[in-house]
């Protein structure tokens, strides 16, 4: 193939990535027109049944890429503090339809919404009175007639040239599954620090790490009253291996703080005689104990080529203890 017809193709299937992202923004545009108070009624039922007793779920239930999309909008909700999972419709005709209870709230999801796996599971709904709500594209399809709620998709061209593949539809799906979440949300007002409970892992977690996770504690510090002399000090900086010493007073307010870069500014015949506050830096930078630890990071790292190595921490103006620079690296904050 010559460059010319190389370019010429390129240029075939950039168009052709475009038209299949155009054709999916107009579903969505389509999409957020369409909402309407059955988005209300699905948002309050979730609701309800998380503060009746807790012991509700939203069970998310579909076949084929539906499926697929079930799980993501399942894994999505339980990450924003409502309880959700995904169950197959055919595992549920085999046996595991007794984990859907009568406290639970069903979320199916079918474009057509005449898939005969999902039968079995509607007339379980219908059959113990549990709540059901439909995502589809077909209101008068035997989902969309037995749902209690019916999330409407517009009618929309999918991407597929033949119009086959789900691409539109299933992209809609999991637009409105993240709607569905993010209100729910919004209703529970979750704090970033509640959102962190249900990501200790990962990128999240440590984005949201506090700096109480990570900080030394008072207990473990190196420290010195502030009548000591440097012989101390050095013990106690050799003794704790934590790169400095702080110097407090009888009421163990902190005074001052002495660094291995102190040591090495003040090398002299006479410095192990000395008072630990002729060495002390009296302004050390310090951070309070309910800030972030990624904020902590931003302090030690503020000034490029020049880190600081610690930060004292402080809570009410009291010491409370110390987050190194080295446990943020080992955390993967930097």
């Amino acid at each position: 193939m010559s460059k010319a017809e190389k370019r010429t193709q390129g240029q075939s299937e950039q168009h052709n990535a475009r038209a299949v992202l155009q054709t999916e923004i107009d579903g969505l545009n389509a999409l957020k027109d369409s909402i309407d108070g059955s988005f209300d009624e699905a948002i309050n039922a979730v609701d309800q049944m998380k503060n009746a007793d807790g012991r509700g779920r939203l069970i998310v239930a579909g076949i084929g890429k539906s499926g697929h999309v079930g799980r993501k909008i399942a894994a999505t909700l339980a990450s924003t503090g409502t309880p959700a999972y995904f169950v197959h419709p055919g595992e549920a005709s085999h046996g595991d339809m007794g984990m859907i209870t009568e406290h639970d709230v069903v979320l199916m999801l079918s474009n057509s919404g005449e898939n005969s796996e999902l039968s079995d599971l509607v007339h379980y709904t219908r059959r113990y009175n549990i709540k059901l709500i439909a995502m589809t594209s077909n209101a008068e399809s035997s989902l969309g007639k037995h749902a209690d709620i019916c999330l409407l998709l517009p009618k929309a061209p999918e991407a597929c040239p033949n119009g086959l593949a789900p691409t539109t539809s299933t992209t809609m799906m999991m637009a409105l599954g993240d709607a569905l979440a993010v209100s729910l949300l919004h209703r529970m007002g979750l704090t970033p620090e509640e959102y962190k409970v249900f990501h200790p892992g990962g990128k999240l977690g440590q984005r949201l790490m506090t700096i109480g996770e990570l900080m030394i504690d008072y207990d473990d510090l190196p420290l010195v009253d502030e009548n000591a002399t440097m012989d101390k000090a050095i013990l106690m900086l050799s003794e704790k291996n934590l790169g400095s010493v702080l110097v407090i007073d009888k009421a163990g307010d902190l005074k001052g703080i002495i660094t291995d870069g102190d040591l090495k500014r003040h090398m002299a015949a006479d410095l192990l005689q000395k008072p630990v506050t002729d060495i002390m830096s009296t302004n050390p930078k310090s951070i309070e104990a309910r800030a972030l630890a990624v904020e902590a990071v931003s302090v030690m790292t503020q000034k490029p080529g020049h880190y600081i190595s610690s930060l004292i921490v402080m809570d009410n103006n009291k010491l409370a203890g110390m987050i190194r620079l080295q446990d943020c690296i080992q955390a993967g904050l930097l």
